[in-house]
């Protein structure tokens, strides 16, 4: 009995232990937080549920169509990937801060976002902009990710893989 008592006691301190760490590891974010910024608006989106006028273009060759997204979560997935507030990047993005806009840089070649740039009124977000860079051997790609809350998204890619034609893609979305 007393070794069954012993056990439950060890795991609840383990337990509690654990629990203490994941809390305090989310309250210091060093970069404006553009993971949590993304998961309200995706929830945002999904309760306003407004149509989208939405342009796809690969190579020149363009698509556009009026739907809805029943998705967000989805459709912005490239934007909340974007997170520069990982333990290990930390102290890794120089921070300039002028007329209302934030701008996030980083020069090492092993973390793939190069450049955030946050627009604000005040506390409202009026634009977001992500640069994504990455190389190696075989690939090499850049991203441009641009975000208008209440108005227009759009995720333009520049691909290139050895021995291939270089691909050009781009996704706008106008909110209606």
């Amino acid at each position: 009995m007393t070794k069954k008592l012993y056990i439950l006691v060890f795991a609840l301190v383990l337990f509690s232990c654990n629990q203490r760490k994941e809390a305090e590891a989310n309250t210091d974010l060093l970069y404006f937080d553009i993971k949590g910024y993304f998961g309200k608006e995706i929830s945002r989106l999904q309760q306003l549920n407004p149509e989208v006028d939405k342009t796809v273009s690969i190579n020149g060759a363009s698509e556009n169509k009026k739907e809805k997204i029943t998705d967000w979560t989805k459709e912005l997935a490239i934007f909340v990937n974007a997170d520069i507030n990982k333990t290990s990047w930390k102290g890794s993005f120089k921070t300039v801060k002028q007329n209302g806009t934030d701008v996030y840089t980083s020069d090492s070649k092993k973390i793939p976002i190069k450049k955030i740039s946050v627009t604000q009124d005040g506390q409202k977000v009026d634009r977001v902009e992500i640069i994504i860079d990455n190389k190696n051997i075989l690939y090499q790609s850049q991203d441009t990710l641009t975000y208008y809350p209440d108005s227009l998204y759009s995720i333009k890619k520049q691909q290139k893989i050895r021995l291939l034609k270089e691909k050009k893609y781009s996704i706008t979305g106008k909110l209606k």
